[in-house]
């Protein structure tokens, strides 16, 4: 069947979109053959002329801002996790009337069901093998069709409960099927993410042209997986399963948990005890009734299919096969993605549907016959040469792309190798409007098109994902730099209703107040967040007063202050300045130079940005348990490298303190909404003790490095430990102008009242580790509330007059001796945290004994 476009306008072009000139050598979503505008497009033209290139550049400087506020990402396949990429993404939709979209909903549909009765058939009776219909090789040597799987029948019958399909256009206008998304499918989220920024940046034309919403899709998606739990069916428990942050989809995954409302789990999270799965929380363990996977197949159990795996659930395909769990798509279904496949699915079609294929993948030959071999040898500049079974790592390659040496190459490996490569027809796929800043440009497009199970067939999204290109030969990887996406409009002849996600149910939900359904994953990287979050704040701080002092005035503004300053910045990180040679002439360009490393360096260890690295990093895991605003406030938190010339550094030391107030409001900003914002559940008692738990050593390690030393003026460094500490204004209320140790002292480290010192913490603290839910009686006291009884009473009995007195020339050894012990009550109190709930690896007595070593 050829599904084509609808009927061609003779609309002219207006002024501004007249510019815009494709080649008729493709088939152009905007602009007919013959010059003119198509029906869907009529409307949306004149918008075009009224914006502008102005008012494009600013719709699409609008995309990319709300992009980098949400924080929008994808990583290439094999590509470093630290090499995040923001997405980008056109402002201009492409535009399908729902005239020419059913047919093609149609046709996909049909494509889902016959892949769903495949992978039931190859799986269970194997008419498709027994009948000839398909080869023996395109099974048994295909490394994605899984035998633990054989027999495995999901309670509903169905086994692809979602599923995509990559269209292009053929230059007629007609589809063609480029490649089947089975497993996981992935795009739907950022399908979505790009409808909510281009109807913004778009609103006027977004409400008049009646898009079809893609809210109706993710509902069908939601029943439907509901549906498949065999208990709770009102309220099941669906988890999301990702691989994780080194996934090239987990921003998806992230934003798929928290659009569906399901728990984001990896495969750690998750545990199958009897026949059943289940959810491993602070609380105990919950019973999951469905999985959504986002994880290849030999990759979700090392018992039965990939024992290098380290991210499965060992178990898993057991707990499939006695029906207690389901999961979506089943177990096997990438055996359905090889693009060997695509030469035998019409008669397939024919075999199990009785109906003829409707929508046509590309020409595929195999190199595994002869003959099939020597017309892609004779013609193999003219073809796509692929891996017969899908590889995610291994490339895609336009024969005629390659260099003479790399063709030999290929060559002598598809001789040695047949069976496992196919070769393709290039399909160019039609091309579309993008805005480069100046002009409209006609780039390739091609188009993901996703299905849900529904009612014995398949609902299609009315829209999905288009990637587009420069050059068509880049459409055949994955999103990579260079590429853009864009909207997808589906225009209706009539109005369209809003469309809400929340249902109703029948039955009323049991009123809960607790929140123990946290994985211990989530509650560890949640603690680091509270840590890291901190630590970046008491960094800002520090090295913002020093900035100040070596840029103005302030004092302390002599070099050995200045010195003694900076190098108290990180106790766990030795200076390179630590011994510096304050007689030496260049003491003073290394000092600033080391001061702009740690500011603007990645790679200096402990620097400022090593440290907000490290916090968006934790705070990406853990974006499904963050509030929105509180993600945009993370995924701000970055300083921009600048210049390390000699010359210009002193220019950007002082250009510095702009940015660096910019980053602790946002901090007090996180600060201030983790505060006030989050519901008093484990999620935000492990942020705040590892809030606390960090602040407290932040504070004293800045006593340590500042006010020990006896030997340095002592009310230059009063007057930093104050600033840095955010405690001048309460000091200069109870104390005036009178600058002496002992107040400082009582104020930042022993005063329970000022939430800068550590007695605040060492308080917070307490009541945090008595609420941490224990199996123990009123009156046993936890190895964590041991720790911090001793740690308070310490605190609370300390004479700080005494630290004050000055042994002959000797520092302040009793201050010193102290802050050590409170910095190892601390982080042994860290520890024991970790190891009790967040690893369950500690017993009560190994930390009993812990605790009084550490007061020894």
């Amino acid at each position: 069947m050829s599904l084509t476009t609808g009927t061609v306008s003779a609309h002219p072009t207006g002024e501004f979109a007249s510019l815009y000139q494709p080649s008729h050598q493709f088939y152009d979503e905007m602009v007919s053959a013959g010059g003119g505008i198509r029906p869907a497009w009529a409307q949306f033209v004149p918008s075009l002329d009224e914006l502008g290139a102005d008012g494009l550049t600013q719709r699409t400087e609008q995309a990319r801002r709300l992009l980098r506020e949400n924080g929008v990402t994808y990583n290439v396949y094999g590509a470093s996790q630290d090499l995040e990429r923001p997405w980008d993404l056109d402002p201009l939709p492409i535009l399908l009337p729902e005239s020419e979209w059913e047919p093609l909903s149609e046709a996909v549909q049909q494509r889902a069901l016959l892949l769903d009765k495949f992978l039931a058939d190859i799986y269970g009776p194997q008419t498709v093998l027994k009948s000839g219909v398909l080869p023996p090789h395109a099974i048994f040597q295909h490394p994605g069709y899984l035998p633990p799987c054989a027999g495995i029948v999901p309670p509903t019958g169905v086994f692809l409960h979602w599923y995509a399909a990559q269209l292009a256009r053929r230059s007629d206008g007609s589809w063609a099927v480029l490649g089947d998304r089975t497993q996981g499918p992935s795009g739907a989220g950022y399908a979505v993410e790009n409808r909510i920024i281009v109807s913004r940046t778009l609103p006027q034309d977004f409400q008049n042209s009646n898009v079809v919403r893609l809210a109706s899709f993710f509902i069908t998606l939601r029943n439907t997986l509901a549906n498949l739990a065999r208990q709770h069916r009102e309220n099941p428990r669906v988890v999301l399963l990702t691989p994780g942050p080194s996934s090239s989809r987990y921003f998806e995954d992230v934003y798929l948990a928290r659009y569906l409302g399901y728990a984001l789990v990896e495969g750690g999270d998750l545990t199958v005890r009897g026949v059943g799965v289940y959810l491993k929380t602070l609380g105990g363990l919950l019973p999951v009734d469905v999985i959504l996977r986002r994880m290849v197949d030999a990759d979700c159990d090392p018992l039965e299919l990939n024992p290098d795996s380290i991210m499965g659930i060992p178990g898993l395909v057991q707990a499939a096969r006695d029906g207690q769990v389901v999961i979506a798509n089943a177990l096997g279904s990438g055996y359905l993605e090889a693009p060997i496949l695509q030469p035998y699915l019409p008669a397939i079609c024919r075999h199990l549907l009785g109906q003829d294929l409707k929508l046509l993948g590309a020409q595929t030959w195999w190199c595994g016959q002869r003959e099939q071999r020597l017309y892609v040898e004779e013609n193999f500049d003219k073809l796509i040469i692929r891996p017969a079974f899908r590889q995610r790592k291994v490339r895609t390659h336009a024969g005629w792309l390659l260099s003479a040496d790399d063709k030999a190459k290929l060559l002598a490996e598809m001789r040695a190798r047949p069976n496992q490569f196919v070769a393709q027809e290039p399909i160019p796929g039609s091309t579309a409007p993008i805005w480069n800043g100046t002009e409209l440009q006609p780039w390739h497009v091609t188009f993901r098109a996703y299905a849900v199970a529904h009612d014995g067939g398949y609902q299609i999204m009315p829209g999905g994902l288009s990637r587009v290109a420069p050059r068509a030969e880049m459409l055949t990887e994955s999103m990579t730099a260079g590429q853009r996406s864009k909207d997808v409009w589906i225009l209706s002849d009539r109005p369209v209703e809003s469309v809400s996600l929340l249902r109703p149910l029948s039955t009323a939900l049991e009123l809960r107040r607790t929140g123990n359904d946290l994985p211990s994953r989530a509650a560890d990287h949640l603690f680091w967040l509270g840590r890291l979050i901190e630590r970046s704040e008491a960094k800002v701080r520090h090295v913002r007063s020093v900035v100040a002092r070596m840029t103005s005035e302030l004092q302390p503004a002599g070099l050995a202050e200045l010195h003694m300053l900076f190098v108290a910045l990180d106790d766990t990180w030795e200076s390179p300045v630590a011994d510096l040679d304050l007689e030496d002439p260049e003491a003073w360009p290394k000092l600033r130079e080391a001061v702009w490393e740690f500011l603007y360096d990645p790679k200096r260890k402990g620097g400022l940005l090593e440290t907000l690295h490290n916090a968006n990093r934790t705070a990406s895991i853990v974006r499904d348990r963050i509030s929105v605003d509180g993600w945009r406030i993370v995924n701000q938190l970055e300083l921009h490298p600048q210049t390390s010339d000699d010359e210009s550094v002193e220019v950007d030391l002082g250009e510095a303190l702009m940015p660096l107030n910019h980053l602790l409001m946002l901090l007090s900003a996180f600060s201030g909404i983790s505060t006030d914002s989050m519901t008093r559940g484990p999620g935000w008692r492990f942020l705040d003790i590892g809030r606390r738990i960090e602040r407290a050593l932040q504070t004293v390690r800045l006593i340590r490095g500042l006010l020990v030393d006896a030997q340095a003026d002592l009310l230059p460094r009063l007057e930093a430990m104050l600033e840095i500490a955010d405690s001048s204004m309460t000091y200069r209320y109870r104390y005036l102008t009178t600058l002496q140790l002992a107040p400082v002292l009582d104020l930042v480290l022993v005063d329970e009242t000022n939430p800068r010192a550590v007695g605040f913490q060492l308080v917070a603290l307490a009541e945090h580790v008595k609420n941490l839910s224990r199996d123990r009686g009123e009156f046993v006291r936890s190895p964590e509330q041991k720790l911090m009884l001793a740690a308070q009473a310490a605190l609370r009995l300390v004479d700080v007059e005494a630290f004050c007195s000055v042994n002959g020339l000797e520092d302040r050894v009793l201050l010193d001796d102290f802050l050590e012990h409170v910095a190892l009550d601390l982080r042994s109190l860290s520890d024991s945290i970790t190891h009790t709930y967040l690893t369950h690896t500690a017993t009560a007595r190994h930390l009993d004994t812990l605790v009084s070593a550490n007061r020894k």
